[in-house]
């Protein structure tokens, strides 16, 4: 009985029952993918996307913002290779490598901007990251762990938030990022992350890691920062005429050990910068800000956040505490030295 079932299955398998043949169809219908799907997207912005090497051992991503060769990528992506004076090789996304050269860098900020011997290059479109919502889709684009052209989707988890990120030089940038559960990866800093026009909105800079998490095994967790591309357009915008940055200051120094709620001005000597804006609106050592344009400040890294979130020159009312009393002022920011 075995051998009669196994025959009938042997002969099904090759030919069909009692000898009969299979007809297989196979589907030729092209699939449609609307401009607007991710897929669209997607073969819309990656030409503009490049993978950025170094001599220094470094790598992440960057972007064209101009069709003349300038990228724009994170400071800390080309930080070591800058200092080391090492080379930093931009490969395009159709694979032509090309030398390029440090037009500016800001350690603030986390930006820097890159120039290639190249024309005609298709440079992405800046979005208005003052209009992104929780809960929009976007898209982030990179080449994390060196694989290029890597495409990841999610949603905008959160906006404002504070988030510090040391370089390797010791040189701490406080960004008011854009968080997002896109996947991003090391290898993905510099990138683009584009909403569901293809614009830019952000670039992606750091990730959360588990705690204890080795380098090794650091990773997505769902937990990714971008750098509102309003502010990197103004930081872009700036390096490339100058070669540098600058970014508003209260004239005030923080004591970042205390644990909050609220950042206090320091005691020790010079916390107040003679002349500068804090000192200007009456600020005194020990003060304990509070409340920042409207936004409540629970410790000194928001509040160095929100400062850099804002131009030179814009006036902005702070709440502060000074002992049992709270009080308001209303500052004018100054240019921080560079």
């Amino acid at each position: 009985m075995a051998g009669i079932v196994g025959g009938v299955l042997g002969i099904n398998a090759t030919g069909g029952f009692f000898g009969g043949n299979a007809n297989l169809v196979s589907a030729t219908n092209a699939v449609e993918r609307k401009p607007d799907s991710v897929a669209g997207l997607a073969n819309r912005v990656l030409p503009s996307v490049v993978s950025i090497t170094t001599g220094s051992g470094s790598s992440g991503s960057g972007f064209i913002i101009d069709s003349s060769g300038f990228i724009l990528t994170n400071n800390h992506v080309v930080e070591q290779a800058a200092l080391s004076k090492a080379k930093i090789i931009v490969t395009l996304n159709n694979g032509e490598e090309f030398e390029s050269k440090i037009v500016g860098r800001d350690a603030s900020y986390d930006l820097a901007v890159l120039k290639i011997l190249a024309t005609g290059l298709p440079a992405l479109q800046f979005g208005d990251s003052d209009k992104v919502a929780v809960g929009d889709a976007v898209i982030a684009i990179g080449s994390p762990l060196g694989l290029s052209g890597t495409v990841t989707l999610g949603i905008i988890s959160a906006k404002d938030r504070a988030v510090t990120a040391g370089g390797t030089a010791g040189e701490n940038s406080f960004i008011n990022a854009l968080q997002t559960d896109a996947a991003i990866n090391p290898g993905n800093s510099g990138g683009p992350l584009i909403d569901t026009t293809g614009a830019v909105i952000g670039v992606n800079s750091a990730i959360a890691t588990l705690s204890g998490a080795s380098t090794s095994q650091a990773g997505s967790i769902g937990l990714g920062f971008a750098i509102p591309i309003n502010q990197a357009r103004k930081t872009a915008d700036q390096l490339i005429k100058t070669g540098k940055a600058s970014y508003p200051v209260m004239g005030v120094s923080i004591d970042m050990n205390f644990a909050g709620p609220g950042a206090k001005v320091t005691t020790a000597d010079g916390a107040i910068l003679p002349g500068g804006p804090a000192q200007k609106a009456g600020l005194q050592p020990g003060d304990l800000i509070i409340e920042f344009a409207g936004k409540t400040i629970n410790n000194g890294d928001e509040l160095i956040v929100a400062i850099r979130s804002k131009n030179i020159g814009d006036r902005v009312e702070i709440k502060y505490k000074r002992g049992s009393s709270t009080r308001t002022a209303t500052v004018v920011l100054a240019a921080g030295k560079n």
